[in-house]
């Protein structure tokens, strides 16, 4: 079974909240910069966090036209971020678009390229009735991977439930990105679906991105510990 990875979400309002966080931990984690904390600080917090030794992963979901997303993706590059991603929503083009943007800007190794397929707060009658889509989560949300991966994506997000399904349809080398992940006793807060550290891994997520369980806990740094214990 593959090995899976823990995104630790930096759902902080500031860089002062944020590095107070990461003060806590003595050793090198990956971390979830989204649109919150990336639009109040700028590109500097994402210098400061490499300059710890954290990984990346820069959570913007882009979804434009496909020469805006290049253009976007370009410049996105250029912070050695370790993945970036796009709404596969965009189609083909837009994404095939952000993988060329990242090759073109990048002066290393590439950024993972990810899309998101349905967002873990979307249920089934939301999908159906205000997004139109008579096609079930798990179908959607397989054919979305296979468009992502056909476009030179390296993997999706997706909830835990997909997880197993887009593998099937796409490979084990393609990568699923998990948000959701709520620790058994937990709350589930504004996600509906979720699953524990355990299940996603059974379901073959590569990676899981998990937010209050963690920088909510009163013992952060344990917290974590709990959760890698678990995966193991």
């Amino acid at each position: 079974m593959a090995e899976t990875t823990i995104i630790v979400a930096l759902d902080f309002p500031s860089k002062t909240e944020a590095f107070a966080f990461l003060d806590k931990f003595h050793e090198p984690i990956y971390v979830k910069v989204g649109m919150e904390l990336f639009y109040k600080e700028g590109p500097e917090i994402i210098k400061n966090i490499k300059e710890r030794g954290h990984k990346i992963f820069l959570d913007l979901k882009l979804h434009d036209i496909p020469n805006t997303v290049k253009s976007a993706m370009r410049n996105l590059a250029s912070l050695d971020v370790d993945m970036v991603n796009v709404h596969a929503a965009g189609g083909k083009k837009m994404m095939s678009a952000a993988i060329e943007g990242l090759e073109e800007g990048c002066k290393g190794t590439r950024p993972l390229c990810i899309a998101v397929t349905q967002l873990t707060s979307t249920s089934p009658e939301m999908l159906k009735e205000e997004l139109l889509i008579e096609t079930e989560l798990a179908a959607t949300a397989a054919h979305y991977a296979y468009m992502a991966k056909e476009a030179g994506l390296d993997g999706v997000v997706c909830s835990v439930h997909e997880s197993r399904k887009i593998h099937e349809v796409c490979g084990e080398d393609f990568l699923t990105v998990t948000p959701g992940i709520r620790p058994a006793g937990t709350s589930k807060d504004d996600q509906v679906r979720i699953a524990t550290p355990a299940y996603a891994k059974d379901q073959g997520s590569n990676f899981i991105v998990v937010g209050r369980p963690i920088t909510q806990a009163p013992d952060s740094v344990e917290a974590y510990k709990s959760i890698k214990a678990e995966l193991k």
